[in-house]
């Protein structure tokens, strides 16, 4: 064996999970993803999808997403720096831009590829990156790639902020990257006071509205139109693969700063293109946000019934107070042990463990999605309280 294969042999934790018949990972699912799923021939409610909206099986998205094939193909073969631009992604990255309410948008082939990508990029040596402790993987990537200084802030402590902006020069370049929706904690970051410490301290600011979009704002539009502070914002971050129902990402912001996105991100000019398919059916998905706002609402209705339903059992769920509740365990073999037990009967459910998070901090996700009913959340629930007064989570 050589000696790669054998340092990387000693890593058996999934071996071991296996064994215990708690392994949740790559459950292969069979039938669409829609609140109900089918996996293994067995009907599975879903509560593990980040499609807030409840679009991804939409007959009207996948029939855009059909024309689009007919008319471009299945592919770009190619980035958006060389032969990878359609006329299709213009007219999106157009219609996003009007949408989110900034200047330019670029659209990238993933989110993970737009905070990679744009973070890394925008600031130099001498200049400084400031970011919230339980920032998503993709902006904690691109602040490694970056030349620039890291300065790491305590969660949504705006005093913690504070005190990393005192260190700064205030003659260099601070950039202040945010989750507008955390997407595992599901609490909100305090956009107002970031923004108003960024005024004072002449930073500027990114959120990653990933988790947000589809579910604040108006039209679905994400937290800084919640809190009225597009105009202060300078970068907003997008995804297509969550709310929108497809594949991709997007950075909304300044002529001057994409300008030089285009020819500096290496994800961007690297990777290629989006398909014509996914392109289209993003187009078509934010004009479904617009036009159904009982989507968003009914969203929220379902989020209430289920944190209200949680909180009585005497779940330990946080701060959310969005689609997105963690149901804290704080146990990597009973989190495993848990979520095997709600699949078998009938509930899809994500486990969180370390190194996502810190071993004490382990937990599952439950997410819903605006087509989600009443009867299956109240279902979930029960099943939930069950298995968890079973296993002593509550009591």
């Amino acid at each position: 064996m050589k000696l790669l294969q054998q340092k990387l042999s000693r890593y058996d934790e999934p071996q071991k999970a296996k064994a215990a018949g708690i392994y949740p990972y790559f459950r292969a699912i069979d039938s669409e993803q829609d609140p109900e799923v089918t996996i293994n021939g067995r009907p599975v409610l879903m509560f593990g999808s980040n499609c807030y909206t409840g679009l991804v099986n939409d007959p009207r998205i996948k029939e855009a997403a059909i024309e689009a094939i007919k008319k471009y193909g299945t592919g770009c073969a190619g980035s958006p720096f060389l032969n990878g631009t359609l006329d299709l992604h213009k007219k999106l990255e157009a219609r996003l831009a009007e949408y989110i309410g900034k200047e330019d948008v670029m659209i990238y082939s993933t989110g993970f590829g737009v905070n990679l990508g744009v973070v890394s990029t925008l600031t130099g040596r001498e200049d400084y990156i400031l970011w919230d402790e339980q920032d998503h993987a993709s902006i904690i990537e691109g602040r490694r790639l970056s030349f620039s200084q890291s300065l790491k802030y305590k969660h949504n402590d705006m005093a913690s902020l504070e005190q990393q902006l005192k260190k700064c020069d205030p003659d260099k370049v601070k950039l202040i990257v945010t989750d507008g929706v955390f997407s595992m904690e599901g609490d909100v970051a305090n956009l107002p006071e970031i923004v108003r410490l960024a005024k004072q301290y002449n930073a500027s600011v990114m959120v990653d509205e990933a988790h947000s979009i589809g579910v604040f704002g108006h039209g679905g539009r994400g937290t800084a139109d919640h809190f009225g502070v597009t105009k202060d914002v300078d970068l907003i971050m997008g995804t297509f693969s969550k709310s929108f129902a497809s594949l991709g990402g997007f950075i909304a912001t300044d002529k001057e700063v994409t300008n030089f996105l285009r020819h500096h991100s290496r994800s961007y000019i690297f990777t290629a293109s989006i398909t014509p398919a996914s392109t289209a059916a993003a187009l078509k998905a934010i004009d479904i946000m617009e036009q159904e706002p009982e989507r968003q609402q009914n969203l929220w209705d379902l989020t209430n019934f289920a944190l209200e339903g949680f909180r009585n059992m005497g779940a330990e769920i946080g701060n959310t107070s969005t689609p997105i509740i963690p149901l804290y365990i704080r146990d990597n073999f009973k989190t495993f042990k848990v979520t095997t037990e709600l699949f078998n009967e009938g509930i899809f459910v994500n486990p969180v463990v370390s190194p996502a998070v810190a071993p004490h901090d382990t937990l599952i996700r439950f997410s819903l999605m605006a087509t989600h009913t009443k009867d299956q959340v109240a279902h979930g629930l029960e099943a939930i309280e069950r298995v968890f007064r079973a296993n002593d989570i509550i009591k």
